[in-house]
């Protein structure tokens, strides 16, 4: 895993935990917590706000308005709160006002297909251009990280493709870091 940093600049992993006991997904959570954090990136977990604290991680990214409203207040403002899964412009927006760290747009909902390209850009830079809280574009693929940043992303999480590869994982992140440096956001 700690081959993926050597590809480019990781700001931030984010952790989904097997459905498995507590005392494992916490001791599995700080074994990968002491790598991330070692690479001045964030440990971030994924739905499951309740262990941050004691799996030594940084914070949480919850999916939907309602998950987000449950959480923020017990983790903020010690820890990261992000927020993905807001299938409303008003939703994101109430995300923002509630102290969300990061809205995330283009994550694709479980158990239904992932919004177009085109409709996650839309969404990416209308919040850009309005939004001072920072706004992460899910890439499902490497070549949607140039379009992602050209339309305003401030950060991208790059999706489960990454992972398909093990040997090729920090070629893909400095593939899609070099997609980063190229691209122009919109002014």
């Amino acid at each position: 895993m700690t081959a993926a940093f050597d590809g480019g600049d990781v700001a931030a992993v984010l952790l989904r935990l097997a459905d498995i006991d507590e005392r494992t997904m916490i001791n599995c959570a700080k074994a990968l917590a002491t790598s991330v954090q070692s690479k001045d990136a964030a440990l971030l977990l994924d739905g499951r706000p309740d262990l941050v604290a004691r799996a030594g991680a940084d914070g949480a990214h919850l999916t939907g308005l309602a998950a987000f409203a449950n959480a923020v207040g017990d983790l903020k403002p010690e820890r990261i709160v992000g927020v993905g899964g807001l299938t409303t412009r008003h939703d994101a927006m109430l995300a923002a006002e509630q102290g969300a760290d990061y809205v995330m747009f283009g994550e694709p909902p479980v158990g239904r297909e992932r919004p177009a390209l085109a409709a996650i850009e839309e969404r990416v830079a209308w919040w850009a251009e309005v939004f001072e809280v920072p706004c992460v574009g899910y890439a499902a693929s490497v070549e949607e990280v140039r379009p992602l940043v050209t339309a305003g992303a401030d950060f991208i999480a790059l999706g489960d493709f990454l992972w398909r590869d093990p040997d090729s994982i920090a070629a893909t992140i400095e593939q899609a870091a070099r997609y980063l440096g190229v691209a122009e956001p919109t002014p």
